[in-house]
């Protein structure tokens, strides 16, 4: 979902050169992370209306989610390869055009298929920006800021879960599912106009090609972080991508906005953490996290006859959560070495690989055993997560990071 761009220039913006982060543009970065993930999960918050509209069951509305992930898995490595020579802000302004014309299409579509081939051309948008935001905020910072100028651009990840999908499902209630694809539009054209005006270009890198990625596989600690990235992310989309049907199974659907923003702040509070820790604490946050969603799973799955419980569970899930693409991101790098950029680009390939096979076994799960088998199966995919994670001290998620 959020690796940083297969090559990395080694010029310095003038603002790492006075040691001080440029803030507007890495805010600019960060609204399109926010838009990037937002048209991502924004279905998750309205399953129930959009299966109505478009004629389809929720287990079919839910793979809008699935598709979107497929257009970005299976486009992010060779789309940045070919466009590895063109200008960055060039690139960046054709990603996040993509999505203004993928959000209007599926706004105006009455037609599943034709939904579905705009969630498909925003994932493949999405495989663009993935390959290209964190690294672009890097390259922004003077090498001791790296880490927070990309913290600060993901952070438009939790703010997406905390403030986007709520209010997403909030309009789609009051004035249709469609009105929340097209306020997307809307804040995309802003957002174009802003990175044109404040964020800084820098140039491509001709004649770099695909990354060697079998090489990246046999260096120490790389193979353990992806393993992490696949099974963390499968697990925690089996249960988002159908938070509402789920919700709604419980008699709290008229909840669903309110319970979704109770998992975006409690993720903008776990971004703040791990942003200030991760120099040091790599290993000890990325346990934390993986403890925080077993246990929130765990709390899901024996007292959701509780709706106290339930919202008590939802602020563990965001705070377990929330750092976890920075977490693994920064594992990623660190493991990786000199095979970084090609750790990082199996890293979003995986990401969005973990995010489609989500939505499928979700839609399998719903299906055959109902939504009560969601928590369960969280739990169950958390458990060699943790073993993984426990047993990369060496490499992968060591106990010391090398330089810190």
């Amino acid at each position: 979902m959020s690796p940083t761009e297969l090559s990395v220039d080694s010029s310095t913006p003038s603002g790492a050169k006075a040691g001080k982060l440029p803030m507007a543009a890495l805010w600019a970065l960060s609204t399109a992370v926010f838009i990037t993930s937002l048209t991502e999960t924004l279905p998750a918050g309205l399953l129930p209306a959009m299966s109505a509209d478009l004629g389809v069951g929720e287990s079919a509305a839910g793979q809008t989610v699935t598709i979107y992930a497929i257009g970005t898995a299976a486009t992010a490595v060779p789309l940045t390869a070919a466009t590895a020579g063109w200008r960055r802000k060039r690139l960046l302004l054709t990603a996040m055009a993509g999505f203004a014309v993928a959000n209007t299409a599926t706004a105006l579509s009455g037609d599943y298929v034709l939904t579905m081939v705009a969630r498909f051309v925003a994932g493949v948008a999405a495989g663009l920006a993935w390959a290209l935001l964190a690294g672009y905020a890097r390259r922004m910072a003077p090498v001791h800021l790296q880490g927070k100028a990309i913290a600060i651009a993901m952070a438009g990840i939790p703010v997406a879960l905390s403030l986007g999908v709520p209010a997403g499902t909030f309009l789609g209630k009051v004035l249709g599912w469609e009105v929340a694809f097209l306020m997307m539009t809307v804040l995309t054209v802003i957002l174009l106009v802003w990175i044109a005006a404040a964020v800084p270009d820098h140039p491509g890198h001709k004649g770099e090609g695909r990354p060697p990625m079998l090489r990246a596989l046999r260096v120490p600690g790389v193979s353990p972080v992806l393993f992490v990235t696949l099974v963390f992310v499968l697990a925690h989309t089996v249960l988002y991508t159908f938070i509402a049907t789920f919700l709604d199974r419980l008699g709290m659907g008229g909840s669903t906005d309110a319970v979704l923003l109770v998992f975006g702040a409690a993720s903008l509070v776990s971004v703040w953490v791990v942003g200030a820790r991760i120099h040091h604490r790599l290993r000890s946050l990325t346990i934390a996290s993986a403890l925080l969603v077993a246990v929130a799973a765990a709390l899901l799955a024996v007292l959701a006859d509780s709706a106290v419980a339930v919202y008590a569970a939802v602020a563990l899930w965001g705070l377990g959560w929330g750092g976890v693409p920075t977490l693994l991101q920064t594992a990623a790098g660190d493991a990786g070495g000199e095979q970084a950029d090609a750790a990082q680009a199996m890293l979003v390939t995986l990401w969005n690989v973990a995010m489609a096979g989500g939505g499928v076994v979700g839609g399998v799960l719903l299906n055959v055993f109902g939504t009560s088998s969601f928590p369960w199966s969280v739990l169950l995919l958390m458990l060699p997560v943790l073993v993984v994670v426990f047993a990369a001290r060496g490499h992968g998620f060591p106990a010391r990071r090398t330089g810190a």
